[in-house]
């Protein structure tokens, strides 16, 4: 049987996509990506004997390394700009990539618009885009389904009001 040790390095290696998207989603430059990487891995080791098993491991690894990292924005940037992603930083599933965003210019604004959102709601943006449930990111984001839905309604309608106006 694994020890304690064993079994978090594993988890963290099976797992290391999901923290280092979140690093990216909320740092620019790759030391920073680096600083709050660590950060991650250490919440997560201090809470690891909390994990109680009601969800699965990932999504619980997901919401400490969410919440690890909108604290440590918070710390780190407290009079910051709102985090700067790039096009490959935050990428669109192919099927999320409609024929409304038929050019790259279009595909630009919206990734633009999505960086003005809120840090919570860029988390949430990013859980939808990723094919998340309403009820895994419900989880992940320590919020009710009900307002997730609420929540990514009023998001679309952001970003339409962001979006729309250029594009008539």
């Amino acid at each position: 049987m694994a020890t304690k040790e064993e079994s978090f390095v594993e988890e963290i290696t099976r797992q290391q996509g999901i923290l280092l998207k979140v690093a990216c989603m909320y740092c620019r430059e790759p030391e920073e990506r680096r600083d709050l990487f660590q950060e991650m891995v250490y919440q997560l080791w201090r809470a690891w004997d909390s994990f109680s098993g009601k969800s699965k491991l990932s999504s619980w690894m997901y919401q400490v390394a969410i919440n690890t990292a909108i604290t440590w924005l918070r710390r780190q940037k407290r009079n910051m700009p709102t985090t700067q992603l790039s096009r490959h930083e935050l990428q669109l599933p192919a099927h999320m990539e409609t024929p409304r965003l038929e050019t790259d210019e279009q595909r630009q604004f919206l990734y633009r618009a999505i960086e003005q959102l809120s840090q919570v709601e860029k988390a949430i943006v990013m859980l939808y885009l990723e094919d998340h449930s309403y009820e895994e990111i419900a989880a992940i984001m320590g919020i009710s389904k009900n307002l997730v839905g609420v929540k990514l309604n009023r998001i679309k309608k952001k970003l339409r009001k962001m979006i729309v106006p250029h594009f008539n």
